[in-house]
């Protein structure tokens, strides 16, 4: 067994980030914008934590989106911080049911509701591809999924996208497919 040493941080004050000369453009492989589950550890929650606390979470994460999950760890759905919104709190709450008692389940999109790309056809698409596809698509999020395995794959967001093609956005509005989409004019 080795022994390292123990080094003071006294002096230490720069931090190390990742280098953001990546860019894309409307002709990059569209497997350059996937958030890929086996390389990211997908964001989950389950369905009975209480809606206050997602929210919460999310924020102070910096997160927009979590994949719900079951107590099996089962993929049920997804949640997204818009979803939270204190106007759609509102439309939920009434005489018997209080804020606090709302769940994830309240508030998520349940899988059969869900539309994605199969991450096969991503192979042979371009970045373009998606953009056009999703052009109509309002979500700031669309899932890929390994038909043939039958998971979840991964994920494209609209956010990361609009990073990479070196695009400023405001990072409290909501950002959609339909907004890069446009800020690319393909």
């Amino acid at each position: 067994m080795k022994i390292l040493t123990l080094y003071n941080t006294e002096s230490i004050d720069e931090l190390v980030w990742p280098d953001e000369n990546i860019s894309i453009s409307k002709n990059t492989p569209a497997l350059s914008i996937l958030t890929d589950f086996h390389q990211n550890l997908p964001r989950v929650i389950g369905t009975n934590v209480k809606a206050v606390d997602v929210e919460a979470m999310m924020k102070r994460a910096h997160v927009k989106l979590k994949l719900v999950v079951d107590n099996n760890n089962k993929f049920v759905g997804l949640i997204g911080l818009q979803d939270l919104s204190e106007e759609n709190v509102l439309k939920k709450v009434n005489k018997n049911t209080h804020r606090d008692e709302l769940l994830v389940s309240d508030f998520m999109h349940p899988r059969e509701s869900l539309k994605c790309f199969d991450y096969e056809e991503l192979i042979n698409a371009s970045v373009s591809d998606v953009l056009e596809t999703q052009r109509n698509n309002h979500q700031q999020h669309c899932l890929v999924i390994d038909r043939e395995k039958h998971q979840i794959r991964g994920l494209i967001s609209a956010r990361d996208v609009a990073r990479l093609i070196n695009r400023s956005f405001d990072i409290e509005k909501h950002l959609s497919f339909e907004a890069v989409f446009k800020e690319l004019e393909i």
